[in-house]
């Protein structure tokens, strides 16, 4: 995948590769690679890429993302039937197939609508195509059902992205990437939004695993697919509200709230798994509730770093997002979705106001909530920001690299940069905050469920200067900002984390992911990590891992002794119940390492 090139839309991508002979298709991934080191040259909304010396395939986007076939042009003899459109198809991020609005559209005669967050989970959903509206007459209505062409759109999808997973990143070339995008594009003609937007999250993902993209971490693969296979597994026997959750929206819906007095907390870089960036300031009002103020949109982490200094697009200020991180918003007509995000439409004014420091009143209270129930908010499903007092220690070594460690009223922490890529500065604050240790400071972190406390680190106050602050994504810590005399401690080892029991079923999850369902197969053939997690009392993750290894590794033979299809779907429903169990047991392991209450110990008892 490269940045250099305009998105396309799934459904391009799809029909040009659909287009292709069985002979071009299997040379489809080679001109992807041939593609991806050619030098490309933009002009206005034209790019053009030099496959030879002579030849070259020309994207037109003028929208900012290619909408049609015939906006991929080439120059070479075999055109418009050549290899050389689907492969730089393939080789572009994956635009959205709705087209954003404009973020100052008229909300003055109603709540505004906005564009969901790429890839996404939207809390409020509008109904699909030919979705039942209830019978006439004012009788009892039945649970509202998915239609038809629902529930066959969500077969799809999981089919798809079950290919996906059989086989793996390493062998999920452009083909298996355009029929997960045909299910995409499917599904989002069948009113299922919030299933073709994990899709693409699915592509982009594999693509930037294929490519040795350094933003690429298995994780997030692994999540994407948990999370585009338990959505379409679930859509065709959904009703009422589930239902609705499921399908999403493609618009987010806003509700007036009247006036508001902002303060504003951080600013943060925003890079997502379906090839947008931008920034986000997050700001609270006098009661403790937060608001985002966001501008995303196609782009890498150079637009991250760049739309941290663009103003702020609601009413007349003249605000950037670096300056509202440390100032503050007054707000009249303002309109907010359901996730706290503020609308900029024509009807809102906002003028700048005064800030606060973090340890004034009214932001202060955000420090003041416990950790252990921040934590359990956030693995409720609320907000994962976490607003806590820590005290530096020094540094922990881990396979991924070295982190902070710090004491959080007792609780060991282990805080980690946000993001990865290069072109932020989140690893290179993390190193030199290392060296203040002992400094005791109030953080703003988003939590990563585990068996051992974590997170994100995000913004912090300054190591001198109580009374400023640091966004760690955004902001670029200078050895002078240290205390004088501080020195990096050398990292401790890391052997806590790994050396957990459920560790045994989570590699073999995290396996299947690049290398499918061969991998699982070929280290099936030994009992010995079952037999283990059963002598620790963990019987149901062996069961989930004798079934999955059971499930990579079984094939049947015609009377001629020749393979038969595999069974993607009994493969991908085994990995998905041992990635569901992992992701419940590791969410129910933080709780207890945070000190905070589990959904059913906070329950009270029945009678």
């Amino acid at each position: 995948m490269s940045p250099d090139l305009p998105p396309v839309v799934p459904s391009v991508t799809a029909e040009l590769v659909g287009a292709l002979s069985p002979r071009l298709r299997k040379r489809l991934d080679a001109a992807v690679t041939k593609l991806l080191s050619r030098p490309a040259t933009r002009d206005g909304y034209t790019v053009r890429i030099a496959v030879d010396d002579e030849t070259g395939v020309v994207l037109h986007a003028p929208g900012g993302a290619v909408t049609g076939t015939d906006a991929i042009r080439c120059g070479c003899l075999l055109a418009p039937d050549c290899l050389h459109r689907a492969a730089a198809a393939s080789a572009a991020p994956v635009a959205d197939d709705a087209p954003a609005p404009d973020p100052a559209e008229d909300t003055a005669q109603g709540p505004a609508d906005d564009t969901a967050a790429p890839g996404g989970t939207a809390k409020t959903a509008t109904a699909g195509p030919g979705t039942p509206t209830g019978p006439p007459g004012g009788g009892t209505e039945e649970p509202e059902t998915a239609t038809t062409a629902q529930q066959a759109a969500a077969r799809t999808v999981f089919d798809a992205a079950a290919a996906v997973l059989e086989a793996g990143t390493d062998g999920a070339g452009a083909v298996l990437q355009a029929e997960l995008l045909h299910a995409a594009h499917t599904a989002r003609l069948a009113g299922l939004p919030r299933a073709a937007a994990a899709a693409v999250s699915v592509v982009t993902a594999v693509r930037a695993a294929r490519t040795a993209d350094p933003g690429y971490r298995l994780t997030g693969l692994a999540d994407a697919l948990a999370a585009v296979l338990v959505l379409a597994h679930r859509l065709p026997h959904a009703t009422g509200p589930d239902l609705s959750e499921l399908r999403g929206t493609v618009r987010r819906p806003y509700r007036p709230d009247g006036s508001l007095r902002l303060y504003g907390i951080f600013s943060e870089p925003v890079l997502t798994a379906t090839g947008y960036a931008g920034a986000a300031t997050w700001t609270a009002d006098a009661d403790g509730r937060l608001y985002t103020v966001s501008d995303v949109a196609p782009g890498g982490a150079s637009r991250a770093t760049g739309a941290a200094d663009r103003t702020v697009r609601i009413g007349d200020t003249a605000l950037t997002h670096r300056e509202l991180s440390r100032a503050g918003l007054a707000v009249s007509g303002a309109t907010v979705s359901p996730d706290g995000r503020l609308g900029a439409g024509a009807g809102v004014r906002a003028v700048r106001a005064s800030g606060v420091a973090w340890r004034d009143a009214p932001l202060d209270r955000l420090w003041a909530v416990p950790a252990a129930e921040q934590v359990a908010r956030a693995l409720s499903g609320a907000q994962d920001l976490l607003f806590l007092e820590v005290t530096l220690t020094g540094t922990v070594r881990e396979t991924a690299g070295d982190c902070l460690l710090a004491d959080c009223a007792g609780v060991p922490l282990r805080l980690a940069g946000a993001h990865d890529d290069p072109a932020l500065p989140c690893r290179d604050n993390l190193r030199l905050l290392a060296a203040a240790g002992g400094s005791r400071l109030r953080i703003v972190a988003r939590l990563v469920p585990g068996p051992y406390p974590r997170a994100l680190l995000l913004a912090t106050e300054h190591p001198t200067d109580p009374g400023a602050r640091v966004d760690l994504g955004l902001d670029r810590l200078q050895r002078a900002d240290l205390p004088p005399g501080a020195l990096a401690p050398p990292a401790a080892a890391f052997g806590t984390g790994d050396e957990a029991p459920l560790h045994l079923l989570r590699r073999r999850v995290h396996q299947a992911v690049p290398g499918g369902r061969r991998v699982l197969a070929l280290a099936g053939n030994g009992p010995g990590d079952a037999a283990r997690l059963r002598r620790l009392g963990l019987a149901t993750a062996a069961g989930l891992l004798d079934d999955l290894h059971a499930a990579a590794a079984d094939r049947s033979r015609d009377r001629f002794g020749r393979l038969l299809p595999a069974d993607t779907g009994r493969f991908a429903r085994s990995w998905l119940a041992a990635a569901l169990y992992t992701e419940a047991v590791e969410q129910t392991l933080c709780a207890h390492a945070w000190g905070a209450a589990t959904d059913e110990e906070a329950a009270p008892a029945r009678p």
